[in-house]
């Protein structure tokens, strides 16, 4: 399950690096057109302090959130997983249980991306 979870988060990065060129890109031009030399320097300048925070140009905030959204889940799952295997398993129950909640949820968020290099079927929801 820790090799779904890394490879998840390398999906995360790869998604954060390509939404966050395009959404500065997009910053960028459009304050250009604007002739707006300032903001386009206020705007790159708080974009790279909180990515999507500054504008909402499109596609490529929404992805940013997306993805911090996701890798605020994914922290969660990596949390959960390891505090359930470090357990004793002949008393802990709940630990048990956690699995059985958290497995299906990174499966869940990996299954967006099956058609990455990496992606193993087992994997599959």
């Amino acid at each position: 399950m820790h090799d779904l979870v890394e490879w998840l988060g390398a999906q995360l990065d790869a998604d954060t690096r390509e939404a966050s060129s395009v959404h500065a890109l997009d910053c960028d031009i459009h304050a250009y057109l604007q002739g707006d030399l300032e903001s386009v320097k206020a705007a790159m300048a708080m974009f790279h302090e909180a990515p999507g925070a500054v504008c909402d140009c499109g596609i490529p905030a929404r992805v940013l959130r997306e993805t911090d959204a996701k890798r605020r889940t994914l922290a969660r799952v990596r949390d959960a997983l390891t505090e359930a295997e470090s357990a004793d398993p002949l008393v802990s129950r709940p630990a048990r249980m956690v699995l059985l909640v958290v497995e299906p949820i990174a499966r869940d968020l990996a299954a967006v991306y099956t058609d990455r290099p990496g992606y193993r079927e087992e994997w599959r929801p």
